[in-house]
């Protein structure tokens, strides 16, 4: 297992020191985290970066890439609600590009449970994660930082503003965060099921994700069907019900598709971005307009915490390999080490304590750093 560089004690209590601030309890969560679930909330793409060992009684483990799934699931395993944690411990992941190789690395992070809140305060709590984790970072000594800022939500609002037919905005929204799949959808080129693949889809069409991947998993056992290739019942149900809705909801007409693209295109400083964005609105713009009031406040809020947003760019395709952040996302990155190694990153995840099984309205955001990366010696 490749180990990155350690960093000098003094450099780290410098990095660490900005999270000391955050009002988080210091905690920790098990090493070992259920491959099943991490996949079913992350997505199948990123099944190829974990590090995959046999967990009790046989089931399929993974060694914890990231701490944010392990410190949420513990958090709300504890009681949940309101409340801040912090961490510092290694995480694991095989490294990129084809190797087989594991990487080992210290992480650090702040994980903010918010209990019910306005809109204002969650936009306040974004600016509060951002600012923290650029304080961090800048911390270690780096002088060629930068931020790029997205959204999620943003890219839902957008699509709502078009006046779509809900199936076609839906499947539209799903796409996001996968490029091959957006490309097809903008190009027309959408395959809907046939045969049994279409009865099945349509079975399962309007079941919540979970128990479409029970109702798929009973249908299997009685079949005597065991899956190959590695996807879970999720991943194929989910699959399954996005072909019925192509199916019911057609192809995306050019002029909208062009709007789309035009969005997707949108990479600016973030107040020119904003503008950009609010000139392509389509005819129902108010949940929009609201979603861009929000991002003016969060800017703000992050000018006024220290944050240097002449270094900053707003990009409206910008999105993050972990598929639980539905709102605002943000890598902070350095010109040596490339867009693909991030110094910092973090987001809003508020759907996530509900895929966990948690009855709640706390909203969730948090943010990691790499120290390694974020000091100015290293080079990891």
């Amino acid at each position: 297992m490749r180990l990155e560089r350690s960093i000098p004690a003094d450099a780290l209590d410098a990095i660490r020191a900005p999270l000391l601030d955050a009002g988080a309890v210091l905690t920790d969560a098990p090493v070992l985290q259920p491959l099943g679930l991490l996949l079913d909330l992350a997505g199948e793409a990123m099944r190829s970066r974990l590090f995959v060992v046999s967990g009790e009684a046989g089931e399929e483990a993974c060694l914890r890439p990231d701490f944010t799934v392990a410190v949420a699931r513990q958090h709300f395993e504890g009681g949940g609600g309101a409340g801040r944690r912090r961490y510092e411990g290694k995480a694991f992941r095989v490294a990129p590009r084809g190797s087989d190789r594991a990487e080992e690395f210290l992480q650090l992070g702040v994980e903010a449970f918010e209990g019910p809140s306005s809109f204002e305060g969650r936009v306040a709590a974004d600016a509060e994660m951002a600012a923290l984790a650029w304080a961090s970072a800048t911390a270690g000594g780096r002088e060629d930082l930068s931020l790029i800022l997205g959204d999620v939500s943003l890219f839902a609002a957008f699509v709502d503003s078009l006046d779509l037919a809900p199936p076609l905005a839906a499947r539209l929204k799903r796409s996001f965060a996968k490029p091959r799949q957006l490309k097809a959808e903008l190009d027309g080129d959408v395959a809907a099921p046939t045969g049994e693949q279409s009865r099945i889809a349509a079975l399962l069409a309007g079941l919540p994700e979970a128990e479409a991947a029970s109702v798929l998993q009973e249908l299997w056992s009685l079949a005597g069907i065991e899956p190959v290739g590695g996807r879970r019942p999720a991943e194929i149900a989910r699959r399954l019900v996005e072909k019925a809705d192509a199916a019911k909801a057609g192809r995306l007409d050019p002029e909208p598709a062009a709007k789309v693209r035009a969005f997707l295109a949108v990479a600016d400083r973030p107040e020119a971005a904003l503008s950009a964005i609010a000139a392509l609105a389509g005819p129902k713009a108010g949940g929009l307009n609201a979603v861009l009031d929000g991002w003016r406040a969060r800017l703000a809020g992050m000018a006024q915490r220290g944050v240097a947003l002449e270094r900053a760019t707003l990009a409206a395709a910008f999105g993050r390999a972990f598929g639980y952040y539905d709102g605002y996302l943000f890598e902070i990155r350095s010109a040596s080490l490339g867009d693909e190694r991030p110094v910092a990153a973090g987001g809003r995840y508020d759907g996530l304590p509900a895929k966990l099984g948690v009855a709640t309205d706390t909203g969730a955001v948090g943010f990691m750093i790499r120290p390694a990366r974020a000091y100015a010696g290293g080079g990891e």
